[in-house]
C-alpha cells in the first residue's frame, strides 16, 4: 500500500505539477483530522508520512504530570516511562498511535482534499498560462451565443467575446471558427475568466507579425496603430534597413501579405504609412488615400497643423463621418484642420476684406492706398499710428506727404 501511495504521488507530481511534499502534507493533516474525530478536537496529535516509503505514523503529544486532570493532554510519569524511560515531569512526550483504526477515514479525507487540490492547481496553472498570453491571438470555436456575448471554446477552457469587443458589422454563428486577442485573464472559482477582443488595435499588430517576416524579425517596426473597427485602420511603420521598404514589405507582392489580414478583418481598410520625424511628411502620408497639396504648421507647441487639399479631395481627406482625418490625427498626435483650395481662398479673401474694412476708418485715404497697406501687412491702426514717415515711404506709390497723412489719419481714428 505504501509503495502504491508513493507511485501515485509521483504520478500526480508529474502530470498535475503538484509537489509530492505538498500532497504528503495534505495526507498528514487528514490523519490528524481523522484521529480528532475519534477522540475529540482537544487532543494534541501529530502525523507523518515517510516521503520515501509512504509509511504512515501518528502520535499524541501529552505533558508528563504527577496527577492527571485532562487525560487527552496529560499523562502520569509512570505511564510515560512505559513509552520513554527518560520521561520527566513537566516535559512533553510523544505516544505512538495505531493508525489502523482511523487510516481508512484518513485515506478518504485525503482523497477528497487531493482531488480538490488537483482542481485548484489546474485552475491556477491555467490562469497563469492565460495571463501570460494576454496580448496574444488565440484560435477557438464558438460554443454558444448568450445575450449577443460570444462564448468561445479554447479546448481546456472557455473565453468570452463581449459585445463591447465585437466589430459591429461582423456576425458569427455557433460552431464557427474564430480568432481573437486575449485582453484580460481573471481568477474565478470555476476557472480563469478569459476576455477576448476583435476590436483591439493589437489584433491587427499580431496579424502583421504573423504575415510579415520583417516585422516578426524586427527589421520593420510598427510605430503606431489606430483603428476604427470595421471601417479603417492606419499603421505607421519604419524600416531599420535602408534596403527594405517598410510599406512594401507589409503589402507583399501583389498584396499577398496584406490580403489575408484584410480578409480576417472582414474587409476593413488598412492604410500603411511610412513614419517620419518630419511632421509635414508624416501628416501628408497619414491622410492617405487623399492627396495633400500643402501642410502648414500653425503651432509646434500645441501641435496644430492646417492641411490644404484639392476641392475634389476634401471628402476623401475627411472620410465618412470624419473617420479618416480623425485617425490621421490620432496616428500623428497632431490636431489637423483640413480645408479645400476653395475654402482657403474664401477664407483669405474674407481676412483681406476684414482688414480692408478696418483701414477704411482712415479718413481721407483712398482705396488704392489702403490696398497697398494691406498687401504690405499694415492692418493694425494702432501700430500704423506709431510708425515713422520713413517706415511707409518704402512702399511703392507712397511719398512723404501721403505717409504723413496716413499716420495722422490713424492717430485721429484711435482718439
Amino acid at each position: 500500500m505504501s509503495s502504491e501511495l508513493i507511485n501515485a504521488l509521483e504520478t500526480i507530481q508529474k502530470e498535475k505539477k503538484i509537489s509530492k511534499e505538498e500532497i504528503l502534507h495534505v495526507i498528514e493533516n487528514a490523519l490528524v483530522s481523522a484521529y480528532k474525530k475519534h477522540v475529540g478536537k482537544a487532543v494534541n496529535v501529530e502525523a507523518k508520512v515517510d516521503p520515501e516509503t509512504g509509511a504512515m505514523s501518528a502520535c499524541v503529544i501529552k505533558k508528563v504530570v504527577e496527577e492527571v486532570s485532562n487525560p487527552l493532554l496529560e499523562v502520569t510519569l509512570q505511564d510515560a516511562k512505559k513509552v520513554s524511560k527518560s520521561a520527566k515531569i513537566d516535559e512533553e512526550i510523544k505516544i505512538p498511535l495505531d493508525t489502523d483504526d482511523f487510516s481508512r477515514i484518513a485515506a478518504q479525507t485525503a482523497k477528497q482534499v487531493i482531488v480538490q487540490k488537483i482542481r485548484e492547481s489546474e485552475r491556477d496553472s491555467l490562469y497563469e498560462e492565460m495571463k501570460a498570453k494576454i496580448g496574444e491571438m488565440i484560435n477557438g470555436s464558438i460554443y454558444k451565443i448568450s445575450n449577443r456575448n460570444i462564448i468561445v471554446d479554447l479546448g481546456r477552457t472557455e473565453a468570452i467575446l463581449p459585445v463591447s469587443e465585437q466589430v459591429p458589422k461582423e456576425s458569427f454563428s455557433v460552431g464557427q471558427h474564430i480568432r481573437a486577442l486575449i485582453i484580460k485573464a481573471e481568477k474565478n472559482a470555476k476557472g480563469p475568466n478569459i476576455v477576448l477582443s476583435r476590436t483591439h488595435p493589437d489584433l491587427v499588430k499580431v496579424l502583421f507579425e504573423l504575415e510579415v517576416p520583417e516585422i516578426y524579425e524586427k527589421v520593420v517596426d510598427i510605430v503606431n496603430i489606430v483603428r476604427e473597427p470595421g471601417l479603417r485602420t492606419k499603421i505607421s511603420v519604419i524600416s531599420h534597413n535602408s534596403k527594405v521598404d517598410p510599406v512594401g514589405a507589409c503589402v507583399g507582392v501583389k498584396g499577398a501579405r496584406i490580403k489575408p489580414i484584410i480578409d480576417e478583418l472582414r474587409g476593413e481598410r488598412i492604410d500603411l504609412i511610412p513614419f517620419s520625424n518630419d511632421p509635414v511628411k508624416y501628416i501628408t502620408a497619414a491622410l492617405s488615400p487623399a492627396k495633400v497639396l500643402t501642410v502648414a504648421i500653425i503651432s509646434e507647441e500645441e501641435k496644430k497643423a492646417e492641411v490644404i487639399v484639392a476641392n475634389d479631395m476634401l471628402s476623401l481627406a475627411i472620410g465618412k463621418s470624419g473617420h479618416n482625418v480623425r485617425l490621421a490625427a490620432r496616428l500623428t498626435g497632431w490636431h489637423i484642420d483640413v480645408k479645400s483650395e476653395e475654402q482657403k481662398k474664401q477664407e483669405t479673401e474674407q481676412k483681406i476684406a476684414n482688414k480692408t474694412s478696418v483701414l477704411e476708418q482712415l479718413k481721407g485715404i483712398n482705396d488704392k492706398t489702403i490696398d497697398l497697406l494691406v498687401q504690405a501687412g499694415f492692418t493694425n491702426i494702432n501700430k500704423i499710428a506709431e510708425l515713422k514717415i520713413e517706415d511707409l515711404t518704402t512702399l511703392p506709390g507712397i511719398g512723404e506727404k501721403t505717409a504723413e497723412k496716413i499716420i495722422e489719419a490713424a492717430k485721429e481714428a484711435i482718439k
